[in-house]
């Protein structure tokens, strides 16, 4: 399927978040993971032009880079270091308001200064990857951001995973 998603980044929040979700759907209906996981971070980017949005997949004991948009970023996050472990860990969404006070917190880029990390969870509820969002924004992220993207990512995870992934 080709598409292309077009958002006002001057309207509220509420309303790019109806527009996502409206858009989502038809976007992540294709057979791969890879695909789906590359469409719904370059969705996300544009719809808030946050400095960087992407997916770290579960492999073993770490964390590995996945689709993204933004610029360069860490290939490998190890377990129980920076925010993303916690969310991986915690199986729950983690936001952080400035990230220079997050203890080990994994500065892949000098620019961030707010995150959200979001588990992506298989249909038994296993955490498989994890979504992260960082702004160069101090504090850009509050709970309903984390409920909007966490009931997306929740609505089509099963899209994220192919059935031979671990």
């Amino acid at each position: 399927m080709s598409s292309s998603a077009a958002f006002d980044l001057n309207a509220p929040r509420a309303d790019r978040y109806d527009q996502l979700e409206l858009q989502c759907g038809p976007l992540l209906e294709d057979d791969d993971a890879v695909a789906n996981q590359a469409n719904f971070a370059a969705i996300v980017h544009a719809a808030f032009g946050w400095h960087w949005v992407g997916f770290y997949r579960v492999s073993g004991d770490e964390l590995v880079l996945g689709p993204f948009q933004g610029p360069v970023a860490c290939t490998r996050l190890q377990r129980g270091r920076g925010v993303c472990a916690a969310a991986w860990e915690a199986n729950e969404a983690v936001l952080v308001s400035d990230v220079e006070a997050f203890p080990g917190h994994v500065a892949c880029s000098p620019l961030s200064r707010s995150e959200l990390v979001l588990p992506v969870r298989d249909a038994v509820g296993q955490v498989r990857a994890v979504f992260d969002i960082d702004s160069v924004v101090e504090a850009d992220f509050d709970a309903e951001d984390a409920y909007r993207i966490q009931r997306m990512l929740d609505r089509h995870a099963l899209r994220f995973f192919s059935d031979h992934e671990g």
